[in-house]
């Protein structure tokens, strides 16, 4: 199992953020056989359908290149200009195959991992001289692994080949029986086909190698718990910070609704836990807004406003636990609580106006599906 360089064992699976910053420094899952694979077998094919054609590119340069006349051979500027002919077209012959195993070699080795370009990974990396470092890779997982694959390949290239001439034998050694021109032709037949069967046994080792490369490059980026932990600090906030953030906004959400006692028109409190604050202006108001609630010492902060400022103070326990467990600041009351709410309301506007009027506080209608515990 991998361990960290502190000893810790890495037995959690890399996250998104660490495939991510990985990705950006060039490490993804790649596979070295798959990439051979393509090449190889891409290159066999476009030899087995265009290597006549080629062939005969070639045998038409070669003429050309060995027919000399008399100006050639005294004069050096048409010799020049007949070897730079010879040499573009001998480019120009060789172009698509060379076009061909580029865009593989691209494709190939963007199968596994997708197409990723990191300057991280083109930057120098003076640990990699570190013969220490050079040491443990020599004798790890991977450098075992890829000596079984070459060991692997080896052996696998070598029996297909044996296999091949086994079969192609006769075909061989009729070859000396032949004709120059139709011995060559046959010769590159069977160098083909034996070019593209090998190939083929390459898919064996890919085979093995990508999922093997997917495996070591998730275990190579597991993480430790401890990893774990501080990544989840880094994205969602050190719980201390964020303590401290939540008591810092409720302290100002305290103050600012302090500054709003004195705007209320009536505080109903349980009397001594829990205290609301409410406004109604019937021109401007469609139901009475909660200026502001609070319970133990921020109600009594809420009082001592209300008797400071001669806010009328209405004890209501019920309808003040359902208020404060109900509402929010700066928002109406629910609906549920309009009509015992209007009943108070009704009772303050008439002993602003000198009525004299009761309130019986145990006959204000207060939902029972409504919340009125912590």
């Amino acid at each position: 199992m991998a361990e960290s360089e502190d000893g810790q064992e890495k037995t959690e699976d890399p996250s998104e953020k660490k495939l991510r910053e990985a990705r950006e420094k060039g490490q993804v899952a790649r596979s070295k056989e798959l990439t051979t694979f393509l090449m190889v077998i891409s290159a066999a094919l476009f030899l087995y359908f265009w290597g006549p054609q080629m062939i005969a590119s070639f045998e038409m340069i070669m003429v050309q290149g060995l027919s000399l006349d008399r100006d050639h051979a005294y004069d050096f500027n048409k010799m020049l200009d007949k070897m730079l002919g010879l040499v573009v077209a001998s480019i120009m012959m060789l172009m698509p195959f060379f076009l061909l195993m580029v865009f593989v070699a691209i494709v190939g080795s963007s199968l596994l991992g997708g197409f990723n370009f990191s300057s991280q990974a083109m930057a120098p990396k003076f640990s990699k001289l570190n013969p220490l470092k050079g040491l443990k890779r020599m004798v790890s997982m991977q450098a075992l692994m890829e000596l079984l694959k070459a060991l692997g390949k080896f052996g696998l290239v070598l029996a297909v080949a044996i296999a091949f001439l086994w079969y192609a034998f006769g075909e061989v050694v009729s070859i000396g029986s032949q004709s120059l021109h139709v011995a060559l032709a046959h010769a590159a037949k069977i160098i083909v086909e034996a070019f593209i069967l090998v190939s083929l046994a390459l898919i064996v080792i890919a085979m093995i190698d990508v999922p093997f490369q997917i495996y070591q490059h998730m275990n190579q980026l597991k993480m430790t718990k401890q990893e774990v932990k501080e990544e989840y600090k880094q994205q969602e906030g050190n719980p201390e910070v964020k303590a401290r953030i939540r008591q810092i906004q409720r302290e100002m959400s305290q103050r600012r609704m302090m500054q709003r006692v004195p705007e209320a028109d009536v505080v109903i409190t349980n009397p001594t836990h829990y205290s609301v604050a409410l406004k109604y202006a019937p021109d401007t108001m469609d139901a009475p807004i909660v200026l502001a609630l609070g319970v133990d010492f921020m109600a009594a902060q809420i009082r001592t406003s209300a008797l400071e400022n001669n806010i009328p103070i209405v004890e209501a326990p019920q309808l003040a636990r359902a208020l404060y467990y109900n509402s929010e600041p700066e928002q109406p009351i629910p609906h549920a609580l309009f009509k015992a709410v209007a009943a108070v309301l009704a009772y303050v506007f008439g002993l602003k106006d000198n009525k004299k009027q009761k309130l019986d506080v145990s006959r204000l209608e207060i939902p029972s599906n409504l919340k009125t515990e912590p």
